[in-house]
């Protein structure tokens, strides 16, 4: 059951004669006058697919802000600037614009990309109009936004139909609406008679599809944002509301876990320091950095520069362009992709499958008596150029080798019936060289081909074997493959014209099944995602048979495909989601089973992506995790999709899913990385802050300590990630973040606090500058075990870099050497920090291999 779509909403569009719609339109069979033509463009505007409109940057800068981190963020920086800790509130307010740029950008320059595709699609018309009211029409070519109702448009095959049209003539027209409706075969259209348009629609050409073969004329009845492409975003509430991704939903996770936890230590910092050592308010800006220093402020950043970096790795390439940059963590994530077969794993043209005669044997004279058919009825019927099913026999044939020494030169074309509307044969009469065609005594043979019943009906057969032809057309059918019947007669020449009462009598030669031609790099694609993990569904609105046909000759297992009249009959959306997950082909789909499906793989937990390029394939597009067009999809599609193909080659998409990958587990890890660090320094701190007369660490020294390993932080976005981590989808998942987290967390705590016993047995002999000497030792020690996590608890570790130093190592390395001389640098005493005595680095050192040790071993662990 295919979509039918709905006519253009005008009363152009509807019945009456052609006479009745061209006055409805004030236009003639002569064509708009220029002048006319001019003052109708000024009311309807340009025939342009009113798509997304590009969003300023300030809006969308502002836009940005609402990220929940950034939110974080500005609250904190607010508070900050209350408290007048204005060296707090600028970093806050840098690292805040900083990644509200990168982000704004990223995403101005997809919007660019995507807007730069629609130049691949058709730009000019040919139309009929007249320079004056008393000029003679002529037919010219105009820019495609130009065109206005009542404009006369000239089709032939090959052309785009640049907007919704009234068929007023037509000579064996066939469109293909697959953009449209999902079927691939091709549908005659036909001009109206003189009672009116029929029910069917067949006298509407709507924008988006593509004509096959046959010549017609129209009137344009509707443009721009009036036509089926165009409307095809109003309506129902799919249309229009985008559900959450996996991104939003993992990044709100982690942020309001963490708010959590921060407005819980503030608060708690205040109230222990109150209760044990009599402090009041002069704690709260230890209390707010401490706040900060649980936050991971770079997150913003380090998000935004991993996924505009792969963004545009993938973009410079022109492969893909990634419209939203939170979608490239989507894709992944994504561990089901859902397909469309027509136009985007198969083109749309048919390839001969197989001639068999009719005991189902191969037989190559089946497909030469077709190819002499299809030749003979393309020059005899002055056909311009043959239509899919022709053309794909005389290649086939050509590539038997029979082309030229056979099929063609041996016979002589003398009449051609071809197909029509309501005629589904086409009959070439041909004869020997040498013969004459209006010589009495010789022979002529009338080759037919068409429809396997129409033919069948035309041979001479019993029941019997009529009925054992049919279920073999049948078996063909079910296969997957569309079939054609040949047959021959062989008729004594005669000077007058050949009619179709001479298509009887015949004699059944065979069948010929073609199929859809795969995208040349379908298989390949489908193979590579299959290896990543990425479990592949086929969700079209053709016959079971031709699904599963296409899911065997790409290397997987149809199964038993599922049509829409079972999805239909399943009341209970848990029943869907269980079959669903079972089912790898879905047949006879509406767009709305399309969205069905993809909704109930997400309710089974799954993070789904959909790849389409019709308007009947936009409900999924929406309802999908991450929506992606291949590069000839139409423009609804493309403006409704997250992720765009801009290459033909679908290899393409696995790539951008690695890129996904890549940059979500650099993300993973700085979160690993930065949070099991910030909230094993908070409980150092808050242990030593109640044992210690003194604050542990001034302000002052935490934010220098944040801004360096902030700085160091920023080598993550740019990590190799270990190559192992490209095998399966990567989603950010808070619960599991936050069991790594409070492990590693502990583990840096106990580090923290075996090194706070150190500095009390180092400092001891200090005297009055035992409290300098204590911020300049947990300052050190801070910032090398910071290093130490970046280095053991990143996701690419050396497995990736090999013997060439990287941006980790070379981060590693000057956070070390800002930890060792800072203090030691004129700088410290500035800062409140002391020299400490070689004594406690020697100490300092035995600390740190007691915990790279556990850290390797806690690593180890979780890898396992």
């Amino acid at each position: 059951m295919a979509w039918a779509p709905e006519a253009p909403r005008t009363a152009a569009g509807g019945g009456g004669t052609n006479l009745e719609v061209l006055r409805a339109l004030e236009s003639g069979p002569r064509g708009l006058v220029e002048a006319e033509a001019e003052e109708r463009l000024l009311q309807h505007g340009e025939n342009v697919f009113p798509g997304r409109r590009p969003e300023p940057l300030p809006l969308r800068f502002a836009h940005s802000l609402r990220d929940p981190f950034t939110a974080v963020l500005v609250c904190l920086g607010l508070v900050s600037a209350v408290l007048s800790s204005w060296a707090t509130a600028c970093v806050i307010v840098v690292l805040v614009a900083v990644s509200c740029v990168l982000r704004t950008m990223g995403e101005h320059r997809a919007d660019r990309s995507a807007a730069g595709l629609r130049e691949l699609v058709a730009t000019t018309a040919t139309v009929r109009r007249r320079t004056t009211e008393t000029s003679p029409p002529a037919a010219r070519e105009v820019p495609v936004d130009q065109l206005v109702p009542g404009d006369l448009v000239l089709l032939s095959p090959g052309d785009l139909v640049p907007a919704d049209l009234r068929l007023l003539r037509t000579t064996g027209l066939t469109v293909h609406e697959a953009a449209l409706t999902g079927e691939s075969t091709p549908v005659d259209k036909s001009a109206p008679g003189n009672a009116g348009a029929p029910d069917d629609r067949r006298h509407l050409c709507f924008q988006g599809s593509s004509v096959v073969s046959g010549s017609a004329s129209g009137v344009v009845v509707a443009t721009g944002r009036d036509t089926l492409l165009s409307g095809a975003l109003a309506g129902p509430s799919w249309r229009t509301h985008t559900p959450r991704g996996p991104f939003d939903r993992s990044v709100n996770g982690i942020a309001w876990t963490l708010i959590r936890f921060m407005l819980l230590t503030a608060p708690l910092v205040l109230i222990a320091s109150a209760l044990l050592r009599g402090r009041g308010l002069e704690t709260l800006p230890f209390a707010v950095a401490v706040a900060v220093g649980l936050t991971p402020e770079m997150l913003p950043v380090i998000v935004t520069s991993a996924l505009a970096r792969g963004a545009a790795l993938l973009a410079r390439d022109s492969e893909v362009i990634v419209r939203r940059l939170p979608a490239l963590h989507d894709l992944g994530a994504v561990d089901v992709l859902c397909v469309d077969k027509t136009g985007t794993l198969t083109q749309d043209r048919p390839v001969v499958e197989c001639s068999v005669d009719a005991d189902g044997e191969p037989e190559p004279a089946v497909l030469r008596w077709a190819a002499v058919n299809a030749l003979w009825t393309l020059h005899l019927a002055e056909v311009p150029v043959p239509d899919a099913l022709d053309e794909a026999l005389l290649d086939a044939d050509d590539e038997a080798g029979a082309a030229c020494a056979g099929a063609f030169d041996d016979y002589d074309g003398v009449a051609s019936l071809p197909c029509g509307p309501g005629r589904r044969v086409s009959t070439a009469v041909v004869g020997l060289p040498g013969d004459s065609r209006f010589a009495l005594a010789s022979a002529h043979t009338l080759v037919v081909k068409g429809a396997p019943e129409d033919v069948l009906d035309r041979c001479t057969l019993d029941d019997a074997e009529r009925e054992r032809l049919a279920a073999r057309a049948a078996a063909l059918a079910a296969d997957g493959l569309r079939v054609l019947a040949v047959a021959v007669a062989e008729r004594p020449a005669r000077p007058g014209p050949y009619t179709h009462a001479d298509e009887h009598g015949l004699t059944f030669t065979g069948f010929v099944g073609l199929r859809d031609a795969l995208a040349p790099t379908a298989a390949e694609a489908i193979a590579e995602l299959a290896r990543g993990g990425v479990a592949v569904k086929l969700l079209t609105g053709d016959h079971p048979g031709t699904a599963a046909r296409v899911c065997r000759e790409l290397g997987g297992d149809p199964g038993v495909p599922v049509t829409a009249d079972r999805i239909d009959a399943l009341a209970d959306e848990a029943e869907l989601t269980e079959l669903a997950a079972g089912t790898t082909v879905f047949a006879r789909c509406t767009p709305e089973h399309k969205a069905r499906v993809v909704q109930a793989l997400r309710a089974g937990g799954h993070t789904v992506g959909f790849l389409g390029d019709g308007v009947n394939d936009l409900a999924a597009l929406h309802a999908a995790d991450v929506g992606i067009c291949p590069r000839d999809g139409v423009d609804v599609a493309r403006e409704a999709a997250d992720v765009v193909l801009a290459s033909k080659d679908l290899t393409a998409l696995d790539r951008a899913i690695v890129a996904g990958r890549r940059s979500t587990s650099n993300i993973a890890a700085y979160l690993r990385i930065t949070l099991s660090s910030n909230v094993g320094n908070v409980v150092a701190m808050l242990v030593a802050g109640l044992m210690l007369p003194f604050l542990p660490m001034l302000p002052a020294q935490v934010l220098v300590q944040n801004l360096c390993f902030d700085a160091a932080q920023l080598a993550l976005a740019f990590d190799r990630p270990d190559p192992g981590a490209h095998n399966r989808p990567v989603v950010l998942r808070p619960r599991a973040l936050l069991r790594f987290v409070t492990g590693f967390g502990l583990l840096n705590a106990a580090a923290d606090l075996a090194t706070f016993g150190v500095l009390l047995l180092a400092v001891h002999s200090l005297g009055e500058d035992g409290q300098e000497a204590f911020h300049a030792g947990w300052f050190t020690e801070n910032l090398l075990t910071q290093a130490m996590v970046m280095l053991l608890l990143r996701s690419g570790r050396q497995l990736a870099e090999g013997g060439t130093p990287g941006p980790i190592r070379w981060a590693t390395a000057g956070l070390a050497v800002v930890g060792l001389l800072l203090p030691l640098s004129p700088v410290g005493p500035l800062l409140g920090m002391a020299v400490l005595p070689a004594m406690y680095y020697a100490l300092l050192a035995v600390v740190l291999a007691l915990y790279a040790v556990g850290l390797a071993a806690a690593r180890a662990r979780f890898d396992r």
